[in-house]
């Protein structure tokens, strides 16, 4: 089991596990806050998600439109 620990206000302690409905990234286009399958990012191999980023299904379809 992977989780996330943080500290609140110095004094209490969070800690969250990691599932599949439970992950999210902001979107670096328009910062739309977007679900992630962490299974799906790192099916490709490529598991560095400090470098990673999701891009929303409208920034994806401008992006298309614009090719």
């Amino acid at each position: 089991m992977f989780y996330i620990k943080d500290r609140l206000y110095g004094a209490i302690e969070v800690t969250t596990e990691i599932g599949p409905d439970n992950v999210f990234c902001k979107c670096p286009y328009c910062g739309k806050e977007v679900q992630v399958n962490l299974s799906l990012l790192m099916a490709d191999g490529q598991g560095d998600l400090l470098s990673r980023s999701v891009v929303c299904d409208n920034c994806k379809r401008v992006s298309k439109e614009e090719h």
